[in-house]
């Protein structure tokens, strides 16, 4: 439990940036209700899809070498998750504090469901911080023998966190819809801070667990 429980914070690496701030746009959309929601359907695909390559590339990866050699299959692993975290922590610090939106976030106001569907899909399974924190955890779960299911918390989390913009508008109405553009504006400012914290936390477990 307690492996499932580390890699929760992850979700906050997941959502941290253009992610949430995407949401938070989706909520002007006349059609909010249906286009976050398909939004948050295509990032559940992709995220569970990635985490599920990442924990069966580990398995495989585990189950092709003899009891002998399963430690250095898994200090090979750890040494793949330590690239990727780095490789994390890169991205997201270049990314830092990009004062301009990408041309797309201007389509999310009258964007539709197949758009949204297709927008969370690919920014949460493609982005380079979100697929490496994604096979991160799949490789770190497998690796360390949890069952599959370990990723379905992390997912799951990652989901709620990211409807918390639609989820506010339905609980508040306009007075929520309101607050949301003090909320994108705080994470575009510093989601990068958050991001990196998390990532150098799991890199120096990463690199204990290699010494």
């Amino acid at each position: 439990m307690g492996d499932l429980l580390i890699l929760l914070p992850f979700a906050l690496v997941m959502v941290a940036g253009p992610q949430l701030i995407s949401a938070v746009l989706l909520t002007t959309n006349p059609r909010w209700r249906s286009d976050s929601l398909a939004y948050v359907a295509g990032a559940a695909v992709s995220i569970t899809a990635v985490c599920t390559i990442g924990y069966f590339a580990a398995d495989l990866a585990r189950s092709a070498y003899g009891t002998t050699e399963q430690s250095a299959a898994r200090r090979g692993i750890n040494l793949a998750i330590l690239v990727l975290l780095l490789f994390a922590m890169i991205h997201v610090f270049a990314r830092r504090g990009r004062p301009d939106p990408p041309a797309w976030m201007g389509k999310l106001q009258t964007a539709g469901a197949r758009f949204s569907f297709g927008l969370g899909f690919l920014l949460l399974g493609l982005f380079p911080s979100d697929l490496v924190t994604s096979l991160t955890v799949g490789l770190r779960l497998a690796t360390e023998g949890r069952p599959w299911w370990y990723l379905l918390p992390f997912v799951a989390l990652t989901l709620v966190l990211l409807s918390l913009p639609a989820l506010t508008v339905l609980a508040l109405g306009d007075r929520g819809r309101a607050m949301l553009p003090s909320v994108r504006d705080w994470m575009n400012r510093n989601s990068w801070v958050v991001s990196e914290i998390v990532l150098l936390i799991f890199v120096v477990l990463t690199v204990q667990k290699l010494v």
